[in-house]
């Protein structure tokens, strides 16, 4: 075994890690836990600057 032989390894694992993220990323189990991560921003009332003023 040579170098290349465990460079090759080392590209067929990170393709597999790189698989599996994307599946696990992708799969309808997660679809809800993102959309309401995808919600978070809009959840609270937007600060103005008058806001952030007093809190200094």
């Amino acid at each position: 075994m040579d170098m290349n032989d465990l460079r090759g390894i080392a590209t067929v694992l990170c393709m597999v890690a790189f698989l599996s993220v994307v599946f696990w990323a992708y799969s309808s189990k997660r679809k809800k836990d993102f959309e309401e991560a995808s919600m978070l921003p809009f959840s609270e009332k937007p600060e103005t600057p008058s806001e952030l003023e007093d809190t200094e």
